[in-house]
């Protein structure tokens, strides 16, 4: 009956199994086999020489990420309702040591070209103002939404004829490949992008985000960045045994369909109540306050978007039967 946030949601069984594995003397911090392995694997999974590292938390993959690209006196754009604006609680500032963010627009929390060079057109060329260093864009979006190989090769071009670094926060990076279909080469270095903050626990992970670069060079400062912020953690084969597991048989992407295929369950109940198209598995519902308190009184568990609006989200283990009462309630509002 829990629908407030895929981060609440139960850990792969998989993942535990794996945590067992693992649970034996070895090498300290990242020296061990498991976290070794990771480059390999992620080269594997996207066609091309990466460089990746584990950390515990999704804002610590996109502080360092951010950081790697970024100057402290340099700006970072990114859209309004970005989760490194709204939920991040300035860590890319602090991460960076002071940069900007700087803030465009879209809809459904999507940047375009136009969007950004409304944002980096009218800065001066001149010690006086920020200078965009980085941009950053999420995918899938803080609304659900997925960018397309061609939606961010077209960021990625515009990020090359300026000089930028281009971050993509990817949370739900699982949900967006789902949905797409695409291989996950298609919608990051291919398409330009330099660093991924590649989302887990909210795909059935338990501690561990992975951090992957394209331009392997961008590691050798990250490291440092990871161990002053105290993000080296002693035991370090537990993170990298989870992502290993979630990497295996590409557990990772089954778990993002499913709960792509639960969020378009509720999207069919919900009709034209849909406030954005469900592409990943979020649903934004219009309902009034009435309305949510009698979904509560059920025992539904969501959370409130502003006013007279809902979020939804799927996890990658709620099944059919998990959901049908909750669109089965929505379809009867």
């Amino acid at each position: 009956m829990r629908f407030f946030s895929d981060n609440a949601a139960a850990v792969c069984p998989q993942v535990m199994a794996a945590l067992g594995q693992v649970n034996q003397l070895d090498t300290a911090y990242d020296g061990d086999k498991w976290s070794k392995e990771l480059d390999g694997r992620f080269s594997d999974l996207f066609g091309t020489e990466c460089r990746a590292i584990w950390v515990p938390t999704g804002t610590a993959a996109n502080s360092l990420a951010l950081a790697a690209l970024c100057p402290p006196y340099g700006g970072i754009v990114c859209h309004r309702d970005a989760h490194i604006q709204v939920d991040e609680q300035g860590a890319p500032v602090f991460y960076t040591g002071g940069a900007s963010l700087l803030l465009g627009e879209g809809e459904g929390a999507k940047l375009t070209p136009d969007a950004i060079r409304a944002v980096i057109d009218p800065i001066r060329p001149d010690v006086h103002q920020v200078q965009p260093h980085a941009i950053s864009i999420t995918n899938a979006t803080e609304y659900g939404l997925a960018y397309s190989p061609d939606e961010v090769a077209a960021i990625g071009d515009l990020a090359k004829s300026r000089g930028l670094g281009l971050h993509m926060d990817g949370a739900r990076f699982a949900n967006a490949v789902a949905h797409l279909g695409c291989h996950p080469g298609d919608v990051t270095w291919r398409a330009g992008v330099d660093a991924l903050s590649f989302g887990f626990v909210k795909n059935g992970g338990m501690s561990a985000e992975a951090l992957v670069f394209f331009k392997p060079e961008l590691m050798e400062s990250t490291l440092f960045r990871r161990k002053r912020a105290g993000l080296l953690f002693s035991k370090g084969r537990y993170l990298a045994a989870q992502i290993l597991a979630m990497l295996d048989d590409d557990l990772w992407l089954a778990n993002g369909r499913a709960a792509n295929a639960g969020a378009l369950l509720l999207a069919r109940a919900a009709g034209e109540r849909l406030v954005h198209p469900v592409q990943a598995n979020e649903v934004f519902l219009k309902v009034t306050p009435e309305e949510a308190a009698s979904l509560r009184a059920l025992g539904f568990d969501f959370y409130d978007w502003g006013v007279g609006e809902a979020r939804l989200v799927i996890s990658w283990n709620q099944g059919e039967d998990a959901i049908r009462p909750l669109a089965d309630a929505i379809a009867a509002l």
